[in-house]
């Protein structure tokens, strides 16, 4: 009894959901499609219009209907849509004073990583050279009964 409650309050749910709109020219359809995929949803979590059921998404879904309706350009009611939400309605945000730092963050971070691994491996190999030189100097230094000596104890070692 309970399962089939629950059954028909879901599917109640999910019919109130369903938009339908009458288009007055059928290009409208596509660009009504294209903005909703382009706008996001100012409730939802990284939902555009389109897929968003909020409530808001429906208004604004309306919204873009009557503006698509009047006889509105796409740049025309985008800009209505930033002037009333802001710039968080646009998925893909304008490059502008505002968000350049958006944009251009992740290549600057980028390029600092690849300095900083260059330099990280130039002073690796600056020490490295530097050890393998101290050692040859102090080979150098060494007689040659202190590098038989050396030797029979590397061989020991190794044995």
């Amino acid at each position: 009894m309970l399962f089939s409650l629950l059954i028909v309050l879901s599917s109640s749910a999910q019919a109130g959901s369903v938009e339908t709109y009458q288009f007055s020219k059928s290009e409208y359809e596509v660009r009504f499609h294209d903005l909703n995929k382009i706008l996001r949803c100012p409730k939802c979590q990284n939902q555009n219009l389109a897929d968003s059921n909020s409530m808001i998404s429906q208004d604004l879904r309306r919204e873009v209907y009557r503006l698509m309706e009047e006889g509105r350009s796409d740049d025309q009611i985008m800009e209505f849509m930033v002037m009333r939400y802001g710039d968080f309605v646009l998925y893909k945000p304008r490059f502008d004073g505002v968000t350049y730092f958006l944009w251009l963050g992740p290549i600057g971070f980028g390029v600092l990583g690849l300095l900083i691994l260059v330099v990280v491996v130039f002073r690796q190999r600056k020490s490295r050279n530097a050890i393998v030189s101290a050692d040859e100097s102090n080979g150098e230094h060494l007689s040659v009964e202190e590098k038989e000596k050396l030797d029979r104890i590397l061989k020991r070692d190794s044995d």
